[in-house]
């Protein structure tokens, strides 16, 4: 089989014959199971330092400076990180594509994003005020991004087309678990945020030890560096849709099905307190019912992840996944909207597992198989990662209105699952992969 049998775009001619030996040559041999392991780890630290912060602490301390604005302070907060975050992926995964050390492109990138994120988790903790809670959350997202940046490249890096789907299913299950530890530290503190920002941190460098040791990080040689030329670096962060419109639409979709499930989960723990009434109804705390939601769907999400993730490969074909799981997604939005109550909450984490893991499997493995240039995977990447990025700052924007003026929960879950839908018909767009 030669590079060109493979699916995806075919890397330029020139690079592969200097570089078959070198960290930009496509991956054929399939990678160990504990190298998975590794990134799986890091997924899952990453996660827990950032959707502990999301789900629960984040609110905590917003309602500790301001209870009757705790809505607009946690928006101002998420959206800041988030324009953050859209600038620190691509140009940390566009660093760690020009990173000659002989450790490797991605493993420095992962350690120094691990570092500045678990030293602005601790000072978070102390934060005096909601301007000082900002600029320390907008440094968590930059080293949690500049981490994430760094891990995602290594996936193409070494992973083959046909194992993809089932590497990406692992890594999204470490994400899911993540998640969950990030909800379970966020339960157990018992509403002490700065105790969960001590052990988010804890977390985040915990799960980068056995990947910092059993990376297999391919150097880069100095020789299949380009020069440095300011103008041609920032004008690459730029992929033309006309030269390349299966990437442009692969990023369009991710917006699009990212920005919808957002703000499901934005308001999810005022959406319990507010609408469900769920200390009242059920006896039961907000905090610890986002945790049990959290959990159901983080069980939902593992198993589809995997499944989804190995089914795409055995298949040869991603799209019909990904639409599948982007129409369960829109219906678990619709079940949040016309069944707000405890069991309808409890529905609808499970039905949105169901269809995140599988679509994030299977999503990923997609887009790796549309990146433009072997050189650029992690800039290329960190481009895609903006559309997980921005509906973090437009989400709220688009959220708060539609809860606190037009109508509620009700047409705030109804509009997610009208914008994660047209997600699902762009799809049909991609043309390079089935």
């Amino acid at each position: 089989m030669s590079l060109s049998d493979l699916p995806g775009p075919v890397p330029d001619p020139a690079v592969v014959r200097a570089s078959t030996t070198t960290a930009l040559a496509e991956p054929v041999q399939r990678v160990r199971s504990l190298w998975v392991t590794g990134v799986v780890l890091v997924n899952l630290g990453i996660n827990a330092a950032f959707f502990g912060p999301l789900q629960v602490l984040l609110g905590q301390q917003a309602a500790h400076f301001d209870d009757g604005q705790k809505e607009a302070i946690l928006a101002l907060v998420t959206g800041c990180g988030a324009a953050v975050s859209m600038v620190a992926n691509p140009l940390f995964g566009a660093f760690s594509d020009r990173t000659t050390l002989r450790y490797g492109r991605r493993v420095p990138w992962v350690l120094l994003g691990a570092i500045l994120g678990a030293v602005a988790l601790v000072a978070l903790a102390g934060a005096p005020n909601v301007a000082v809670m900002t600029v320390l959350w907008c440094l968590v997202q930059a080293g949690a991004n500049g981490m994430y940046a760094a891990i995602t490249a290594a996936v193409p890096d070494r992973v083959p087309v046909a194992q993809r789907g089932t590497v990406g299913g692992l890594a999204a299950m470490g994400q899911t678990v993540g998640i969950l530890l990030g909800a379970v530290i966020a339960a157990v503190v018992a509403g002490n945020f700065a105790l969960g920002y001590w052990l988010c941190a804890a977390a985040l460098l915990a799960g980068v030890v056995l990947y910092l040791f059993k990376n297999d990080d391919e150097p880069l040689s100095r020789q299949d560096r380009p020069p440095f030329r300011m103008g041609t670096f920032l004008r690459g962060f730029w992929v033309s849709p006309k030269r390349f419109p299966d990437f442009s639409w692969a990023w369009l979709t991710r917006l699009l099905v990212s920005t919808g499930n957002h703000m499901v989960t934005l308001y999810l723990l005022f959406f319990l307190s507010d609408a469900v009434h769920l200390k009242e109804t059920e006896g039961i705390d907000p905090a610890f019912g986002v945790l049990i939601l959290t959990g159901l769907y983080a069980v939902a999400v593992i198993i589809t992840s995997v499944l989804g993730g190995r089914l795409s490969d055995r298949m040869g074909k991603r799209k019909p996944l990904v639409i599948a799981s982007s129409v369960i997604i829109a219906l678990a939005s619709l079940i949040l909207a016309f069944a707000p109550t405890w069991i309808g909450a409890l529905a609808g984490a499970i039905v949105l597992g169901i269809g995140f893991g599988a679509y994030l499997a299977v999503d990923f493995a997609l887009i790796t198989q549309v990146l433009p240039t072997a050189l650029d995977r992690g800039k290329d990447l960190g481009v895609i990662n903006i559309a997980n990025s921005l509906p973090q700052v437009i989400a709220p924007s688009i959220a708060f209105p539609f809860v606190a003026y037009w109508g509620g929960y009700v047409s705030l879950y109804i509009a997610a699952a009208v914008i994660g839908l047209l997600g699902a018909v762009f799809v049909v767009k991609i043309k390079s992969v089935a």
